[in-house]
């Protein structure tokens, strides 16, 4: 009987390779994307599903996955991205689907010593041990270093068909990918904004933030320049028009925690959401960083629209003070 298997496919070229050894093998493959507020990837893995002929199922976060990113068990890298407890989140939602499916093993990508954050040799172990697979993980590019796994001692896999792959080089992948007439390699990325810097940033001043951040609340970090007013009171101006009515959504949404929207009245510029108690000291604070991220306007005639109400934000001292400050 034909075994059947899931793949997590990124879209990146680790985990294509393992696609192309599956079905190499005769194994029936169904390809799994893991989608969180952070990953951005999720085109290319269906682009690469389409080129590799096979069936792709995309699934998201639930509201528990918040919780592994303010507190993770296992640590984070030099970002805010808890990549062992994401790893061991991403293979509890497989090990789900596997059996959903009847899929009889779970494959993926990942090469020994590639990712210094979760693919050592202790991590592999550790991230296969707690989503609670072990045996039933296999990793075909470095399944040659690691222990054999179910699927080959049971001769469902050929292990004398796969790999030792190990380190950052891609010089064998990139043959391996030639081997198997990939026509398109993909270049290394890391998919994951929470390892860049800049948005660790943001990531770091809302878990730091006193009360409760909701899934909107790690939404809305994708989006726009945030300015930390006080503990509980930020403000986020939108970058171009795209992101002002990208704001203006969020602001709308039922789950918004935004207590009010401004924008420039006379002139043009960012819309700026409040988020946190809507002081005056909060709204004047918001009015000048609204003017620092304008042009053309009246220095002394500058209207701004606080949701229906219309202030002249060049009178305000604070404003042009406090807007100049900016945090995140």
């Amino acid at each position: 009987m034909t075994k059947r298997c899931v793949v997590l496919l990124s879209g990146g070229l680790d985990s294509m390779l393992a696609v192309r050894i599956m079905q190499e093998q005769g194994i029936e493959v169904e390809a799994l994307n893991f989608k969180t507020v952070f990953t951005c990837c999720q085109d290319q893995s269906a682009q690469k599903a389409r080129d590799l002929g096979v069936r792709l199922t995309v699934v998201g976060q639930e509201d528990d996955y918040l919780d592994l990113v303010k507190e993770p068990r296992f640590g984070r890298g030099k970002g805010a991205n808890p990549c062992v407890d994401c790893r061991i989140y991403m293979f509890e939602k497989a090990k789900r689907f596997m059996h959903q499916i009847g899929a009889d093993f779970i494959v993926s990508g990942e090469v020994a010593g590639q990712r210094p954050m979760s693919q050592k040799r202790r991590d592999l172990d550790r991230i296969a041990y707690h989503s609670d697979l072990d045996d039933l993980l296999l990793r075909p590019l470095s399944a040659k270093l690691l222990r054999p796994t179910l699927p080959e001692r049971e001769g469902w896999v050929d292990r004398e068909k796969l790999y030792n792959i190990e380190g950052r080089s891609r010089k064998r992948l990139i043959a391996l990918a030639k081997k198997y007439g990939l026509q398109e390699i993909p270049t290394p990325s890391t998919g994951c904004s929470l390892t860049e810097p800049k948005f660790s940033k943001k990531v770091f001043d809302l878990i730091d933030a006193p009360g409760e951040s909701r899934r909107w609340d790690f939404e809305l970090l994708k989006t726009g320049r945030h300015f930390r007013f006080d503990t509980q009171t930020k403000v986020v101006l939108g970058r171009d028009a795209a992101e002002n009515d990208q704001l203006l959504h969020a602001h709308q949404l039922a789950d918004a925690n935004s207590t009010a929207t401004m924008s420039p009245e006379n002139f043009v510029g960012p819309l700026a959401l409040v988020i946190g108690p809507r002081t005056d000291e909060a709204v004047e604070f918001a009015a000048g960083l609204i003017l620092r991220y304008s042009r053309d306007y009246d220095a002394g005639n500058a209207l701004v629209r606080v949701d229906g109400q219309i202030i002249n934000a060049s009178t305000t001292e604070l404003a042009r003070t406090l807007g100049t400050i900016a945090t995140t």
